[in-house]
């Protein structure tokens, strides 16, 4: 039987609104039946038909799509079987450019000042009345700042800090809420903003008022009457506001206070004035995953005492509290956040400046229930001060982007499973609207390098298409005139001594460009992802290709040194001026290897001279880091681990130099104990370095190795996530918090980049891997090692779930493998047995 699944418009296959013209349409298909195929799907929506012979990516091509409507999507697929299924789904179009009638409004009085603080949370009621059955109701509001919405004391959705992180000066989105069932006769629409991006305090440098002096409220309600009266109510002088509030912090990095003895009587509302807001942003609806609540943990007391109490919640994440409490009115409790304990109490020395705090006074009124709203934490522990164990119940909710999980992996290695969920973990903690470096310290900031280096990991892991192409939105338009590409996306302009950095190009951080649209396209199959960017790569190696060129002659013109490099950062053993002094080596090697992938771009574009121009280019990079940095037979002249790493990985050497390029970097590894030393550019590509040329078992050993720095290490310390640093804890029980390598405090227990790990782990243990867009041609060739006897998992492609799970038990090796309909699979056995497989279910074995 064959049957349509994950139906999706946009992405969305539940709750579904979109402001494209065109959306692009995606499902999968299931059968009981080998061998089967999509032969054709036909689409129908607002009176086009459209056909397609791949259900990956269709673009609707009818006519334009009508705003506030909903739309009923059909599509009819059959299988070249002679089967056929049929699917479903509901969606509605937002504004979809629609002038606003409503007014940007705030509270003129309010006068922002100070520096390194955020502003008071700001409050504006609209009390409305409805007389008249009403057929539906719909909110669509923005903010700059962050809101929460109530109506009649209930909250609107389940979103946190809408209306997310862009560069508010180009791109804003909007939010679209159902308020059919919750209007009464009488109504009560608050909304609550906080400063967050746009005003609060943000950035390391802990500015403020980034993108406006103060906050300031969109919005209109649209109300349809079942005898088609319609009705809109607007936001404009009629609307009241206060800067009274229960909340007296609101702070990302400081976290909040919450005064629950201030009710309706003590606050003063006053009416709301027209904000001119200088910004003329391009509205959406929103495109990308807000932030939501997730997973509950429940902890356990780690000690008590007459101050206070502190818990671990078992589990370091992104989230907020949540606590019911019984206390007297004007009974303060505080709540500090910490991801590790230092001789038993928090250790707060990498937060830097943030204060990760939150505060309760109480209402002495039964029992009272408080989670923040405006603020998130990184932390594992909590020390709770104010109040007696026996009069609070605390737990924790994980807070992160709402991407659905599509990845799995699973072996006979515990050690190796929880680093597959520290990995996971470290993901959710740290994709908080954008892509962030971590989730904790006064910092919190879309950094390119880390997401570049992580995309494939992650792609594999989440359902990132609409979380990335969000984020690469952003991206283009921050790209600057000289094609470099910010460290930070959104950018926020630093001080001027750093700022002229961020014209530059950087490499492997400038390269996200690339990188990340590669990723997803390679994961989702969807060709739009490079179409999208494509402009912006090129421009950006063209920017390489300047710094490398400039001020010099011959092979030394593709030697990429000039400029502002991160190099090998956070290598471990040496410190800030070391890793950037490798810039060269790392620069160099990313630059050839961004210009083969953006050949192979060009050619599935069908950019045919851009194709040749791209190789062209990247051949003669290769010769040039042969050339300065080798004796031309694959040893460098200046050894280290990602020297070696890059330029292999990257195709940098062929033949013999590669044989003995390879061999030198497991001499390296190998009399460095199997200990890594490599920074957040090579740590993804070392182990295929050494598995690729023929080094499986020392690719193991380094895995597997427990000792300090390495993965594994940092699972036998007790880590529930990935660290920034290797030796964030050293074997002695002492923390690194680089205070003698010239950060300064940069330390995080919670920072993705060095998980990139788990791209081999899926790629080379488990062994499934795109060969094209998509997963429509994948291989499945699984690398034996380790003492590893069994590994399973899956990948829930465009197509389908894609299923591996091998064993050795018995003296015998077998896999059970799902291909999905209308993909094809190379299987490559360990003993070099090799089969194309179409769409079924098999079992291959063989005697070891």
């Amino acid at each position: 039987m064959l049957k349509i699944i994950n139906l999706k418009i946009e992405g969305l296959s539940e709750n579904a609104v979109t402001d494209v013209r065109s959306p692009r349409i995606s499902f999968a298909l299931e059968s009981d039946k080998p061998c089967v195929n999509l032969e054709s799907a036909t689409v129908h929506l607002n009176d086009w038909v459209g056909v397609s012979d791949d259900n990956a990516c269709i673009k609707y091509k009818g006519q334009t799509l009508k705003p506030f409507t909903e739309y009923t999507l059909k599509v009819i697929a059959k299988a070249d079987n002679g089967e056929s299924a049929e699917g479903s789904l509901t969606f509605y179009t937002g504004r979809m450019g629609t002038p606003w009638s409503a007014k940007w409004i705030t509270d003129k009085k309010y006068k922002f000042r100070g520096k390194k603080v955020s502003p008071r949370v700001m409050t504006f009621r609209k009390l409305f009345g409805s007389d008249k059955p009403i057929k539906s109701a719909v909110l669509y509001s923005t903010a700059l700042g962050i809101y929460e919405a109530t109506l009649n004391g209930q909250k609107i959705g389940e979103d946190f800090f809408a209306p997310g992180f862009t560069q508010y000066k180009k791109h804003l989105q909007y939010q679209r809420y159902d308020l059919t069932d919750l209007i009464k006769k009488d109504n009560d629409l608050r909304f609550y903003l906080a400063g967050g991006w746009a005003v609060g305090k943000f950035t390391m440098c802990l500015r403020n008022r980034v993108f406006a002096k103060r906050q300031a409220l969109l919005a209109e309600i649209h109300i349809v009457y079942e005898d088609g009266e319609t009705e809109k109510i607007v936001t404009d002088e009629s609307w009241d506001v206060t800067m009274d509030s229960p909340f007296l912090l609101a702070d990302f990095y400081d976290g909040e206070t919450f005064d629950a003895r201030l009710t309706d009587k003590d606050l003063t509302f006053t009416h709301a004035a027209v904000e001119k807001v200088k910004l003329n942003p391009e509205y959406s609806v929103t495109y990308g995953t807000l932030c939501q609540k997730h997973e509950t943990f429940i902890p356990t007391i780690v000690s008590e005492s007459d101050d206070e109490i502190i818990y671990d919640f078992g589990q370091n994440h992104a989230g907020v509290i949540e606590i019911e409490v019984t206390g007297e009115s004007g009974q303060k409790i505080v709540v500090r956040h910490a991801e590790v304990l230092m001789d038993g109490k928090l250790f707060t020395k990498p937060l830097r400046s943030a204060k990760c705090t939150a505060t309760y006074i109480c209402k002495g009124e039964g029992v009272e229930k408080y989670s923040p709203k405006f603020t998130y934490m990184g932390f594992r522990y909590t020390a709770v001060s104010g109040v007696k164990k026996e009069n609070i119940v605390i737990r924790s909710r994980a807070v992160y982007s709402g991407m659905s999980e599509v990845g799995s992996f699973y072996c006979s290695n515990q050690n190796l499973n929880k680093l597959q969920s520290n990995i996971k973990w470290s993901s959710k903690s740290n994709f908080v609207d954008i892509p962030i470096d971590c989730c904790q310290r006064d910092e919190r900031m879309g950094w390119t390098g880390d997401i570049a280096l992580f995309s494939r990991t992650a792609a594999f892991n989440f359902d990132t298409r609409r979380f990335f192409d969000k984020w690469l939105k952003d991206l283009r338009v921050e790209q600057k005139k000289t094609g470099g590409i910010p460290m930070t996306v959104p950018h926020v302009v630093f001080p001027s001594n750093l700022e002229s950095v961020f014209t530059m190009a950087v490499d492997h951080w400038g390269d996200s460009c690339i990188l990340v649209p590669w990723a997803e396209y390679l994961a989702r199959g969807d060709v739009s992802v490079l179409q999208d960017n494509y402009s912006t790569m090129k421009r950006y190696i063209k920017a390489c290709k300047f710094w490398a060129g400039l001020l010099s002659l011959g092979y030394h013109r593709r030697i990429w040194s000039f400029g502002h490099h991160y190099g090998d950062w956070v290598a471990p053993g040496i410190g800030l001026m070391a890793w950037m002094g490798r810039g060269k080596w790392t620069a160099t090697a990313c630059f050839k290897n961004s210009c083969t992938i953006l050949s192979q771009i060009a050619d599935i574009l069908g950019k045919r001279e851009d194709r040749e121009y791209y190789q062209k280019l990247s051949k003669e990079i290769a010769y040039a880091y042969r050339r300065k940095f080798t004796r031309m037979d694959g040893k460098l002249k200046k050894e280290f681990q990602t020297g070696y790493v890059l330029p292999l990985h990257y195709g940098v050497f062929e033949g013999q130099e590669r044989l003995n390029a390879a061999k030198n970097l497991k001499k390296l590894v190998e009399d460095n104990g199997y200990n890594i030393t490599t920074g957040f550019p090579g740590t993804p590509y070392i182990l295929f370095a050494l598995c690729d040329n023929g080094y499986e078992e020392d690719a193991y050993k380094m895995l597997l190795n427990e000792s300090c720095p390495s993965w594994l290490h940092q699972v036998k310390a007790g880590g529930t996530t990935i660290w920034e640093r290797w030796d964030a804890l050293r074997s002695d029980g002492t923390s690194n918090t680089g205070a003698d390598d010239g950060t300064h405090g940069m330390i995080s227990f919670n920072h993705y980049a060095n998980g990139a790990v788990g791209d081999f782990m899926y790629r080379r243990i488990l062994g499934v891997e795109a060969l094209t867009g998509g997963y429509k041609q994948f291989k499945i060739s699984p690398v034996l090692g380790g003492g590893i006897t069994f590994a399973k998992g899956h990948v829930d492609c465009p197509y389908g779930r894609i299923e591996a799970d091998w064993r050795i038990e018995d003296g015998k090796f077998s896999i059970d493998v799902a291909v999905p309909v209308s993909t094809t699979c190379l299987l490559k056995l360990p003993n070099g047995q090799e089969t194309s497989l179409p769409s079924g279910k098999y079992n291959f074995s063989y005697d070891l």
